[in-house]
């Protein structure tokens, strides 16, 4: 392989890791089943073009509403993290910042095998154009050993 050819597969390899969605790392002891998070927004052609907030480090959840003119997207991503033991995630998941008469709601339902990369699941749509504040609330039983109740209000203010 020439200099040229390596040095164009290294940058292509740095781009793709610099581009990979940053997971949360969860604080506390390893192998405790956690729910993290991150809140991203953007526009149609890309909703995950600006970091918001985290799980972990919490940082504060703030969205630009959106506009007559232009429509701000959303982009939730979960991460389910592996228990000591199999650990099977299920419950509910309101997210009351995307648009609609209701809170949007996920329902978890999926098993992520100890020692396994988190589990990840995401979710997308509008954000109201009303400013004000819109909960994210997690209910979700982690199911492993035994079985641990997840629970957070997750404040998200939409300006």
């Amino acid at each position: 392989m020439s200099a040229k050819t390596f040095l164009s597969v290294i940058g292509m390899l740095l781009v793709a890791a610099a581009c990979e969605r940053r997971v949360p790392v969860p604080s506390g002891p390893a192998g405790t089943p956690r729910v993290g998070w991150v809140i991203m927004v953007g526009d149609r052609d890309n909703p995950d073009r600006e970091f918001v907030c985290q799980s972990d480090p919490r940082t504060d959840c703030v969205i630009a509403a959106t506009q007559s003119d232009s429509q701000t997207l959303t982009d939730v991503h979960f991460y389910f993290h592996p228990g000591t033991s199999d650990t099977t995630y299920a419950g509910t998941i309101q997210i009351a910042f995307i648009a609609g008469a209701t809170p949007h709601e996920l329902k978890p339902n999926l098993t992520v095998k100890r020692g396994a990369a988190a589990g990840r699941s995401s979710v997308s749509g509008i954000v109201p154009a009303k400013p004000g504040n819109y909960p994210m609330l997690i209910d979700v039983v982690a199911d492993s050993a035994t079985p641990q109740q997840i629970r957070d209000v997750v404040p998200v203010i939409v300006k």
